[in-house]
């Protein structure tokens, strides 16, 4: 009897070992499964990708940002389509995206579908490009300060005669917060008489073949009688040089641009373009990827690493991450190469000898 009590005792236990063992065996699987659906997808809608800066230069720190933390980055591209752009976000969001980072090619219209992200528990980045949603973190350079250096370098190397304002796309709010920079540089000499803004036109789509357009119209209408382009970008600087180029005041009539473009520096260190404002777009990719993560995460919006109060022109305190810029000009071009933004080759392609340091 004791025998056979003995060899149920044991079989007892070992089904209770057994039962233990398989509950374990279930949570290790239940834990793993849960890992992985908890893996985190961050869906990217770009407006486009004319910019040479979105692809070289603010994806590849997106993506590093995104793979660093351990998530997985998808993406679209709008081709500048507004409506196809409202598409795409619908269709990340289909895909799994945990949380959005949207350029907005027209920050109005992509409201609802923003609105529709966020009703849906979907964080979303406005990157670069303001989208006027109190839900939405908003990450940028500070843009009225870049067109506050932009109309600075231009006044100092021309501070008396006709000007010319080169705008952005004006579905872009940074086209204005621009353009108000710029104007509270150039208030004083405005109101004294020193300078005289003799046009004015906004850059549909940023499309440098448009500011030459349009310059090619002003120089006509002016008798070629400028002296200054404030144009907002590097692409549409671009263009204003090329009208200026064939009547043959390059290197007379200081233009601006930003972002930093290769050939733009090049200018600058041509002497052709006055400025270039240098919005590093690596530290302006990492901080968005950074926070969208967090955002995935469960972050609040006033708890994400570095943001400030901003108060947008619709009304709404945006809370915000706000980069510095930095104008380029003749004198500092040493800060890109150093940098590792641009290489020297590139930079001095065509620059004669002796004309600047960092092309010697």
């Amino acid at each position: 009897m004791v025998n056979r009590k003995l060899v149920v005792l044991l079989a007892v236990v070992a089904l209770l070992f057994g039962a233990m063992f398989a509950a374990c065996g279930d949570d290790d699987t239940a834990t793993t499964a849960a890992a992985a659906e908890e893996e985190l997808i961050i869906g990217v809608s770009w407006n486009n990708y004319q910019e040479e800066r979105w692809a070289n230069w603010d994806e590849p720190a997106i993506m590093a940002a995104i793979a660093d933390a351990g998530a997985t980055y998808i993406s679209s591209d709008a081709g500048s389509s507004e409506e196809q752009q409202i598409t795409d976000v619908e269709r990340l969001i289909a895909d799994g995206a945990d949380a959005l980072i949207i350029l907005a090619q027209d920050g109005t219209a992509i409201l609802p579908a923003v609105e529709s992200a966020l009703d849906q528990g979907i964080p979303v980045v406005a990157y670069d490009r303001l989208i006027e949603n109190e839900g939405a973190l908003y990450i940028t350079f500070d843009n009225v300060e870049v067109g506050r250096m932009q109309a600075r370098a231009v006044y100092a190397a021309q501070p008396t005669g006709n000007y010319v304002m080169i705008k952005g796309n004006p579905a872009d709010a940074n086209a204005d917060f621009l353009r108000e920079g710029q104007g509270e540089v150039l208030a004083d000499a405005l109101a004294a008489g020193d300078i005289t803004i003799v046009a004015e036109e906004y850059t549909d789509n940023w499309d440098p073949a448009i500011a030459q357009t349009n310059m090619e119209q002003i120089l006509t209408q002016q008798n070629n009688e400028v002296d200054a382009v404030v144009a907002s970008n590097d692409g549409t600087a671009g263009g204003v040089i090329a009208a200026l180029t064939a009547q043959g005041l390059d290197g007379i009539v200081p233009v601006s641009g930003q972002d930093g473009d290769a050939a733009a520096l090049n200018r600058v260190a041509l002497g052709t373009q006055t400025v270039s404002v240098w919005k590093d777009a690596r530290d302006l990719g990492m901080a968005a990827g950074e926070a969208a993560v967090a955002l995935a995460q469960g972050t609040a919006l006033a708890d994400v690493a570095g943001t400030v109060i901003f108060d947008s022109p619709g009304g709404n305190e945006m809370v915000s991450i706000l980069l510095t810029p930095v104008p380029i000009t003749q004198d500092n071009l040493q800060l890109v190469v150093d940098a590792n933004w641009i290489d020297v080759a590139t930079l001095c392609q065509g620059v004669a000898a002796g004309t600047v340091d960092v092309c010697d």
